[in-house]
């Protein structure tokens, strides 16, 4: 099971814009849950500012995988700076690119790092943000006459994505909270005399 079952990333797109002494930087915060995607995404933007300097991003994604890069950039001037703002916010599963169009001033290291981490840091605190939680996945086997109990109690657990699967016997598939896992299994056995069995199947973050 995961260590982690609770973190925040972001609802939809969004885009943030401002001028440094000419240079025009557009802040794009996407949420990704894959590098995959990730690397799609950023695609995307270079595609669509192709004609940009730069185009530096930096992407945090659920286990420990990030990476960033400077594009061209002077050496810690701006990818690093962006994933400092995701960090800031305790973002995953997160990506931002900044474009920048180079407005003919030259603007010095730190002046040209602090402006791609306001950047970062403005297009994601303009972002809608939701939260994450872990659920187990689980696969729970009965007797058609256990129907009712088992609808009954896995109701009051509050479990989601229910899916019923109608074979020999019954069975159902739907996701729960670790912490509702013991006392719905409890029930269960209490109710059918230890007849219904569940089983963990896997595990997702949910809304």
């Amino acid at each position: 099971m995961s260590s982690i079952t609770l973190f925040t990333t972001l609802q939809n797109r969004n885009e943030f814009k401002f001028k440094e002494k000419g240079s025009l930087f557009i802040g794009n915060a996407i949420p990704v849950n894959t590098v995959e995607l990730a690397e799609f995404s950023l695609e995307e933007i270079r595609k669509k500012y192709y004609d940009a300097t730069h185009n530096c991003f930096a992407y945090n994604l659920f286990g420990n995988q990030s990476r960033y890069s400077d594009d061209g950039e002077p050496n810690g001037t701006a990818g690093l700076r962006i994933l400092n703002a995701i960090e800031h916010f305790s973002l995953i599963n997160t990506l931002v690119v900044v474009t920048r169009y180079y407005g003919g001033v030259k603007l010095g290291v730190g002046p040209l790092g602090k402006a791609y981490y306001y950047a970062a840091y403005n297009v994601l605190e303009t972002s809608d943000k939701q939260q994450k939680e872990l659920y187990n996945r689980i696969l729970i086997d009965f007797d058609y006459d256990m129907t009712s109990n088992v609808h009954h109690f896995i109701n009051i657990n509050s479990v989601k994505g229910i899916e019923n699967i109608f074979e020999l016997k019954p069975r159902i598939i739907c996701y729960i909270k670790p912490e509702n896992m013991e006392p719905l299994i409890n029930q269960l056995r209490e109710v059918s005399r230890d007849t219904i069995s569940v089983e963990i199947i896997g595990e997702n973050f949910l809304l």
